[in-house]
């Protein structure tokens, strides 16, 4: 795997993050947590492999900034798609789509 794409995709996760505190006021302790275990692109695997959102997705669709999920990350950065399977492509979409991210 391309090394460049994956730093560049591991600052994009903590810029949602970071994004997150400033302009939604929500503290994503827990995605925080998981970008220090598990760096970026293992986090954002394990959030779309998960079989329900997180408490994080819900809390920025609440605050009406679901731009700030790891998937609106994914699905807007097409050269991030190789990173993942079709699966979790469409898993993505299908979440963004549920919460109508598209309308």
């Amino acid at each position: 795997m391309n090394s460049s794409l994956i730093n560049r995709f591991d600052l994009e996760m903590w810029n949602i993050y970071k994004r997150a505190k400033i302009e939604a006021n929500y503290n994503a302790s827990r995605f925080l947590q998981m970008l220090d275990t598990h760096g970026g692109l293992e986090t954002a695997h394990i959030l779309i492999n998960a079989p329900t959102v997180s408490e994080g997705y819900t809390a920025l669709w609440e605050r009406g900034r679901i731009d700030l999920t790891v998937e609106a990350l994914i699905y807007n950065n097409k050269e991030y798609h190789e990173l993942f399977t079709e699966k979790e492509i469409q898993i993505i979409k299908r979440r963004l789509q549920d919460y109508q991210y598209f309308s």
